[in-house]
């Protein structure tokens, strides 16, 4: 397995070792020893499965009292995942990175808690799973606008499809709901 900081060092793109021949292949998408030798000693409490179709996009969404952290990867299609740094107080506060996980590169992205999350798809349809580090509380979910020009997140260029509550977040600099930064 091996492990690269993406744009944000916090964020972590995980390449696992993927053994294949004709008949397919087999790789790890969880290893709980395997990834606390690397850092990310989480517990995870539950996992989810969505499928969207190509031009959706969905996020950016994080909740502030349950914050969770999240090991996400694309089963069948492409996605570009990007997460942000919404800590109050954190030396990174507001930058983003992002990476394209694909069932081609079966890559795997690491998205800590405190950090804004979403997606765009970018095939035909994408089957994207998520472990979370915390459980989904409907009421305590909250979510930054995916166009604020402050972020400036390069989304690749498409007409997309958000739901009628992304369309209505706040930019970032609006929203008075943020988790605060605790240096580890």
């Amino acid at each position: 397995m091996k492990i690269i900081p993406a744009r944000h060092p916090e964020v972590l793109i995980i390449e696992p070792d993927v053994h294949g021949d004709a008949r397919g292949f087999f790789m790890e998408t969880w290893h709980q020893a395997k990834f606390a030798e690397h850092g990310i000693a989480e517990t995870f409490v539950q996992d989810n499965h969505s499928r969207s179709a190509r031009g959706v996009l969905r996020g950016l969404h994080y909740q502030l009292r349950h914050p969770q952290g999240k090991l996400i990867r694309a089963v069948n299609g492409t996605v570009y995942d990007v997460a942000v740094d919404i800590r109050r107080g954190s030396p990174r506060f507001g930058q983003w990175a992002g990476v394209e996980l694909s069932d081609s590169n079966r890559r795997l992205v690491y998205v800590p808690p405190g950090f804004a999350h979403g997606f765009c798809v970018l095939s035909e349809q994408v089957d994207f799973m998520y472990k979370c580090t915390d459980f989904y509380v409907p009421e305590d979910e909250y979510g930054i606008a995916w166009d604020d020009p402050a972020l400036a997140i390069d989304w690749p260029p498409m007409d997309y499809m958000l739901s009628g509550r992304d369309r209505q977040l706040p930019k970032l600099s609006e929203n008075r709901n943020l988790p605060d930064y605790r240096a580890s």
